[in-house]
């Protein structure tokens, strides 16, 4: 599949990416080569393929559910600017 000049100066002014003239035909070639090898893949068989949900077929080791900090938050608290309730007050920002 090939990609035309006037493509790719619009994909890069939609992305807001200045291309100078030199670097548009190098990148039409290589985007026209990633397009290639994409349409190579659409084309392979994968009928027989069953879908994965991870590639490995290995478990997740998993750690103890243990608290491992002690509570600071009133040590936070009496630092911050502005407090209430044990919550943070913070200026509005929306009207």
């Amino acid at each position: 599949m090939a990609i035309s000049r006037e493509e790719i100066e619009k994909v890069a002014l939609l992305a807001r990416i200045r291309l100078e003239d030199s670097q548009v035909g190098a990148l039409e070639k290589d985007v026209g080569n990633i397009l290639n090898l994409v349409d190579q893949l659409q084309s392979a068989d994968t009928s027989s393929v069953e879908p994965l949900a991870h590639p490995l077929d290995a478990t997740q080791r998993l750690r103890a559910d243990e608290v491992t900090e002690h509570d600071q938050r009133e040590a936070f608290q009496r630092i911050a600017p502005a407090t209430e309730d044990g919550l943070y007050l913070v200026p509005r920002v929306i009207e």
